[in-house]
């Protein structure tokens, strides 16, 4: 029973810890003078094991990009960066709910991660 518990334990503090430290970086080119745009999301204090918490994160991530992909009369540039700048930070985040209640919402696979030099 106590493994049990430490099993728990370890889990939970790797996850917190990892959200805690964790943060989406939202990043469009918002046609500003080729100025990128960017903002943070924190969800450190979201549980993205559960739905509840990878929903919250979604509306997050979506206000998020909705605030820093503003092109005033440009409203397909401002959609389709909308769109990129939810699929990058979802595919960073790369949790499963998230990634299914992406999915099921805008019916796309997000951006995985991918280096560049």
């Amino acid at each position: 029973m106590s493994s049990n518990i430490k099993t728990h334990n370890a889990t939970l503090v790797a996850c917190a810890a990892a959200a805690s430290l964790a943060c989406v970086l939202l990043a469009s080119n918002a046609y500003a003078g080729d100025q990128a745009r960017t903002e943070t999301v924190s969800y450190a204090d979201l549980n993205l094991s559960t739905q509840a918490g990878a929903e919250k994160l979604y509306d997050r991530i979506h206000a998020a990009a909705r605030r820093v992909c503003v092109l005033p009369g440009w409203l397909a540039a401002e959609s389709a960066c909308v769109r990129k700048a939810e699929s990058e930070a979802v595919g960073k985040v790369n949790t499963p709910l998230l990634t299914a209640y992406y999915q099921k919402k805008t019916g796309s696979h997000p951006q995985p991660l991918t280096a560049n030099r």
